[in-house]
């Protein structure tokens, strides 16, 4: 570690401390990034396995068991024609696609976050709750369909947690612009 810079008479870590393993906040976001990585990375996996909903359950009959794909050169199986919209699998990219549209934008604000100094109990409370948010958001909507206001509430859990982060980030630096 190096020794904190004085700036207006406070000490304040150099910006390449806090991105270390020897950050708790840092560490604590590593973390739960690579749970929501993960958990979007299984979203592709989910998509496959709508796509082959019921073909891999051998006791379902021939009749019933779905195989959807959205390009030729994937229909490898005879009389099948390209499908766009299947609704069980469109509900899985759907999710996906929200997941996107907040869990990157989440990302880049938190690392921005970080580099404030804040509280490692708030912090990584933060981290912990948006990412579990995201979880339930995607087992509500994607896995386990569940009336309203479950997902709303889950989405708008991660959401107010970045907006939080980011009036932080703006009212520490107001100052300087």
């Amino acid at each position: 570690m190096s020794a904190p810079i004085k700036n207006a008479s406070q000490n304040v870590t150099s910006p390449g401390d806090m991105f270390t393993l020897e950050n708790p906040v840092f560490c604590c976001y590593l973390f739960w990034a690579t749970v929501l990585v993960v958990k979007m990375l299984l979203m592709s996996l989910l998509t496959a396995i709508q796509r082959f909903r019921y073909k891999l359950l051998a006791f379902v009959p021939l009749a019933l068991r779905r195989k959807i794909f959205p390009n030729e050169e994937d229909l490898f199986f005879k009389n099948l024609e390209v499908q766009f919209d299947d609704p069980h699998v469109e509900r899985v990219r759907r999710a996906h696609r929200n997941d996107m549209e907040n869990i990157l934008p989440y990302f880049i604000m938190s690392l921005i976050y970080i580099s404030t100094n804040p509280s490692a109990v708030i912090a990584c409370n933060l981290f912990r709750v948006a990412s579990v948010a995201r979880i339930i958001h995607t087992l509500v909507y994607a896995v386990y369909p569940v009336p309203q206001p479950s997902r709303i509430l889950a989405f708008a859990t991660m959401l107010l947690i970045t907006f939080y982060m980011a009036a932080i980030v703006a009212l520490r630096t107001l100052s300087f612009i």
